[in-house]
């Protein structure tokens, strides 16, 4: 089943963040993920919640996001990412 990491992120270091983005998305692919959303406008719809930027990931399975996550590929690039942002972020099981 597929599993979808929701985040909310608020860009501190453009130029850095920028970075971040031409490097991340070969190792995203290397572990079967792809991108559903990067980005984009934000409409609101009967909320408070006001995110900066959402980034929206698919992967076949729990197991390939955690193997992304955890891979010695993505801790240099996760590493601008912290220094560059602030994010809060979920895993969601879909159909």
């Amino acid at each position: 089943m597929s599993v979808y990491s929701i985040s909310s992120i608020e860009v501190k270091d453009w130029d850095a963040y920028e970075d971040y983005m031409k490097k991340v998305p070969s190792i995203i692919e290397k572990y079967g993920g792809k991108y559903i959303v990067r980005g984009g406008e934000i409409y609101s719809d009967n909320t408070s919640w006001e995110p900066k930027r959402i980034v929206i990931l698919e992967f076949p399975t729990l197991e390939n996001l955690n193997n992304f996550r955890d891979s010695e590929d993505y801790k240099p690039v996760a590493a601008i990412r912290l220094r560059a942002s602030t994010s809060e972020s979920f895993v969601v099981e879909g159909v």
